[in-house]
């Protein structure tokens, strides 16, 4: 009741003063309102004819740079793509959903401006990448990474694995990797013989490329591991896991472990205390991906992350590896990111600076230009 009393006052209000004014100008000041207008309308009339001259301008200088005249005049220094907190342009910039200022190291660039683009796409050896969500996660959370892929020219599929994004299995019931990672598995089968991807795993999705990787060495062109399980042969994620959560307070704190099969049975499943999210995952996120987590996520089903994982030198490790570390991560340090680069080295390793354990939500641009660029290494 009080809002609308409150609008029916302003509105009340705007209607008076508008009788007054008209009520003054009509009321034979010896021209005074007629000169008013007359003055306003030639203001306007001058402000048009500014406009289209600059307009006019602006495609002047527009065509000249497309024909390559002129071009010497205007040195565009980086100040202006990479605008710095001091900076008053930056005020007009679009920002994200996050309250905190964009990192240099994630500029405001379309897709064409991230790399060059003296290769062609269709020149490459492949140009689909397969998006392989973590523990928890879903296809859900690669959506800004498919969006700027896909405006790069890319194909992209995002997958949900067992139990997981909006698949229907319940969690609790998965008993192995390869139920787990069957989704996966059903998409490089059905795949041509000539036709190649880019896999792309984030967390424990590494452990599940691997897996893949292992079946399905000729359908792989690049293995892309991003703030992930990289596993050795014979080694399961809970090794990683437990090589982590040993000098990690907050990943002790946020787990919390499911028993469908009655407490004095091994666990079923892995989830985390919401409460602890954004700490543990989300410390550089904006909030709105924060939010979409916090009423997306799932729990891990457990018996996969204890499997261990045969890996073959044939198969496996004939697929080209890359790894991405996330120098702000609180979920898998950089510490336990570099000591499993170090006990099987990929071809490069590539870093993230201010990204999370999420950095298709923290640096989705900067993540965006790493795969392009992985994806035109010769």
């Amino acid at each position: 009741m009080g809002l609308c009393f409150s609008r029916g006052d302003r509105s009340t209000a705007k209607r008076r003063q508008s009788r007054r004014i008209t009520n003054h100008s009509a009321a034979g000041d010896g021209g005074v309102g007629s000169n008013r207008w007359s003055r306003i309308r030639s203001s306007r009339k001058e402000e048009n004819i500014i406009h289209e001259r600059a307009l006019a301008a602006a495609i002047l200088f527009q065509q000249q740079l497309q024909n390559g005249v002129g071009t010497e005049a205007f040195d565009r220094s980086t100040s202006l793509r990479y605008p710095t907190g001091n900076s008053k342009r930056n005020q007009g910039l679009p920002r994200s959903s996050s309250s905190r200022a964009r990192s240099l190291t994630d500029p405001l660039l379309q897709p064409h401006q991230l790399v060059n683009q003296d290769i062609k796409i269709e020149n490459l050896e492949t140009n689909h990448f397969v998006l392989v969500h973590g523990g928890g996660f879903g296809a859900w959370c690669w959506y800004k990474t498919i969006a700027l892929l896909e405006e790069a020219g890319y194909k992209v599929t995002a997958v949900d694995l067992t139990g997981s994004g909006i698949h229907s299995s319940d969690t609790n019931s998965i008993t192995s990797l390869s139920q787990y990672v069957k989704p996966l598995t059903d998409i490089l089968e059905k795949l041509a013989d000539v036709e190649k991807v880019i896999l792309v795993g984030h967390d424990f999705g590494g452990a599940c490329i691997s897996y893949a990787m292992e079946l399905f060495p000729s359908k792989v062109s690049k293995a892309v591991f991003l703030a992930a399980a990289m596993l050795t042969s014979g080694q399961s994620a809970l090794d990683m896991f437990s090589e982590k959560v040993e000098s990690n307070d907050l990943m002790r704190q946020a787990q919390v472990f499911l028993y469908a099969n009655g407490n004095n049975q091994s666990p079923t499943a892995i989830d985390f205390d919401k409460s602890l999210l954004r700490d543990l995952l989300f410390n550089q996120s904006p909030s709105k991906d924060v939010a979409l987590a916090s009423v997306s996520m799932r729990p891990i089903p457990f018996s996969p992350v204890l499997e261990k994982i045969l890996l073959s030198e044939t198969n496996h490790g004939s697929v080209r590896r890359f790894y991405i570390e996330t120098l702000e991560d609180n979920a898998i340090p950089v510490v336990v990111q570099e000591s499993m680069v170090n006990k099987s080295p990929p071809e490069r390793v590539f870093h993230l600076k201010g990204a999370d354990h999420a950095p298709f939500f923290s640096k989705p641009q900067a993540l965006h230009k790493h795969l392009v660029e992985i994806s035109r290494i010769p």
